[in-house]
């Protein structure tokens, strides 16, 4: 029931801005916390963003400050508008939720910044 599509992964180049954008359908996601993960290759998972249902935001440093997570709430979908964008941000993000303790994610959508 529940799914989390993303989309607008793109190459671009460095200092260049992109927005992503996570479709969820059979969960709320004013009531649910959503993240963005990111995967480069070679790399372990990290997250890039998160947000509670109430809104209140959290970002690892490497991004903080460059990237924005959002929510619509109306159209039930989470963005990430990146900003400033550096090669090593290069990695497939992926959209995730927890909900009745069960882990959601999407398939990703890539990001390729080149110098």
């Amino acid at each position: 029931q529940v799914q989390l599509v993303e989309s607008g992964g793109a190459s671009v180049q460095a200092g260049g801005s992109l927005r992503l954008s996570c479709a969820a359908s059979g969960i709320h996601i004013s009531r649910n916390g959503m993240n963005w993960y990111r995967q480069a290759p070679g790399n372990q998972r990290e997250l890039a963003a998160a947000i509670t249902g109430g809104g209140t935001t959290n970002y690892p440093d490497s991004v903080k400050g460059r990237f924005t997570i959002s929510a619509d709430n109306v159209k039930n979908t989470v963005y990430l508008q990146m900003h400033s964008l550096k090669p090593e941000d290069t990695a497939v993000y992926y959209c995730h939720t927890s909900h009745n303790w069960k882990d959601y994610w999407g398939r990703g959508t890539q990001v390729t910044v080149s110098s």
